[in-house]
């Protein structure tokens, strides 16, 4: 009879085992590990909703800068990270806000690079002065053409037209070509670009504002020799309004390729942005590390 009631009181358990924990219902996240001489332990199942935080979006990382919300553009530009943006070769930046009347944005604005066809400003305004017809500046700048601007170099002084308009706009870091033949071997920096921009809209007369501006906000897709000039500022902009000169040469070690103009309504900002990338990058390759420079920007171009 022993026997009969010891079955007994495994079934009454069994099924009353089955009643506090049936199949169907999941276990708690916590589970109680318990065994006879053995010591409780806890383990913790993690969430599968909430990703672990990444390392590099820790406070004072530049991640930290960003938005929160990965489908919101950042509400800072992340200065440091710029560099990140041309891999092997070197930027600089400037962002002038003309309201505010300061720089809001500014890396390695001191560091010198080759003008490229940025030197066509210093050349426009020289030529301007001399009395140049205002068609011929407009077309020089604005489909970027080698052949004006090597001619109009020739006829006002080549390397003193550098010479002249540094020393007059207060440009410290630029200078003449080592080669006088070579304009576009003129060295410059981010900063002294946006001085030119500054004396441009703020001190240079009306008619000469007027006709450079005027083929600036023209600057045609593609310049005269057949590269496409829209990388950078107006690729990076969206909707602001902009007027630009950009740069390109390629290969004595490097390409380069440079982005500046104003940029938004009544031309608040001047943008430049200046690079030297690895020789083996390709016109395209260089151009669209420029045009995302330009996009990590627009957080600075907000007037809200």
């Amino acid at each position: 009879m022993s026997g009969v009631f010891l079955l007994v009181g495994l079934c009454l358990g069994a099924i009353a085992a089955m009643l506090l924990f049936p199949s169907s219902r999941p276990e708690p996240a916590s589970v109680a590990v318990a065994a006879s001489g053995a010591t409780a332990m806890t383990v913790e199942e993690e969430p599968v909703d909430s990703p672990k935080p990444s390392a590099s979006a820790a406070p004072g990382s530049p991640a930290s800068s960003k938005s929160a919300d990965p489908g919101k553009p950042p509400s800072t530009v992340d200065v440091p990270a710029l560099a990140e943006l041309v891999p092997d070769g070197q930027v600089s930046v400037v962002v002038y806000d003309r309201t505010a009347k300061k720089n809001t944005v500014s890396l390695k604005a001191e560091r010198s690079y080759t003008s490229a066809s940025l030197v066509k400003l210093l050349i426009a305004l020289e030529a301007l002065q001399a009395g140049t017809p205002s068609a011929t500046v407009q077309r020089m700048l604005s489909v970027s053409d080698d052949d004006i601007a090597s001619s109009l170099w020739t006829a006002h002084g080549g390397p003193a037209i550098v010479t002249r308009w540094a020393a007059k706009i207060g440009l410290g870091g630029t200078r003449p070509p080592e080669d006088p033949g070579r304009w576009g071997d003129t060295r410059i920096t981010a900063a002294d670009i946006a001085k030119i921009y500054r004396y441009l809209l703020e001190q240079a007369g009306a008619g000469t504002r007027a006709t450079i501006l005027r083929a600036l906000s023209g600057a045609t897709e593609n310049g005269s020799d057949g590269i496409r000039q829209y990388f950078g500022i107006p690729d990076g902009v969206g909707d602001l309004p902009w007027s630009i000169k950009q740069g390109w040469a390629c290969c004595r070690g490097s390409r380069i390729l440079h982005s500046s103009g104003v940029v938004g309504k009544d031309d608040r900002y001047i943008v430049v942005v200046l690079t030297s990338q690895p020789s083996s990058t390709t016109y395209t390759g260089a151009g669209k590390r420029v045009t995302a420079v330009a996009k990590a920007l627009l957080p600075a171009l907000d007037p809200d």
